[in-house]
């Protein structure tokens, strides 16, 4: 295996966890995953091994590795970062943003809106589309920021915020649908507080919707 394969063999174990694909808890058996995806076991070890820098694996020693669990005290935690973080992130953008990032937010909301309303009409089959164009959408707003290391942050702690809600299952299409416009408007007026203020109930509405649909959630 060659060593261009070791990126994208992360990249297919973090976006199976993120998916719920690999659920939560689950046993990660070296010889069980080589044989599944074909990959050399050094390559796995090593995927994994950066999966649990990231904290979606848990390596336990002589035991091996199993994806992290999760929790009602997880999931908080992860939406109060993710809501420091995006809330620093879109007063700096929407002060420097200029035509060409108006642009880029209309751009990615009109695909963000057109995937929600296929999930509002019941189409499970776009939920990965729509993960990929709510994640765009929200990198998006707050890419005037100036910082690139802001928005990895970010970034990453949105994926972690999304493994909760793509385990629940259950999605709120038409009033996230809602929540998304009224934070594309407030983007073209440059008014971060009213963002500020429809981001909170987006992603507290989130967290509630998430936990209540998570049987699999411990205290």
């Amino acid at each position: 295996m060659t060593e261009d394969a070791h990126p994208t063999l992360y990249a297919r174990l973090r976006s199976e966890i993120i998916m719920g694909k690999l659920a939560p808890g689950r046993k990660l058996r070296l010889e069980t995953l080589r044989e599944s995806y074909d990959v050399a076991t050094s390559s796995l070890r090593e995927a994994l091994t950066r999966l649990a820098s990231d904290g979606f694996v848990l390596a336990e020693g002589q035991r091996g590795f199993e994806v992290a669990p999760i929790s009602r005290a997880g999931l908080h935690e992860i939406a109060a970062l993710r809501l420091l973080l995006e809330e620093h992130a879109l007063a700096r953008s929407f002060a420097t943003g200029g035509l060409d990032w108006e642009a880029a937010v209309l751009s990615a909301h009109h695909k963000l809106d057109a995937h929600e309303e296929r999930l509002e009409a019941g189409d499970a089959a776009d939920i990965p589309a729509w993960r990929r164009s709510d994640w765009t959408f929200h990198q998006t707003l707050i890419s005037a920021c100036g910082s690139r290391v802001l928005m990895q942050t970010h970034a990453e702690i949105f994926d972690k915020y999304l493994r909760y809600q793509m385990i629940a299952l259950t999605f709120r299409p038409e009033a996230s649908r809602q929540e998304h416009r009224a934070l594309r408007d407030a983007a073209l007026r440059h008014d971060s507080a009213a963002a500020v203020t429809i981001l909170r109930e987006h992603i507290n509405a989130g967290v509630a919707h998430a936990t209540e649909h998570m049987q699999a959630l411990t205290p």
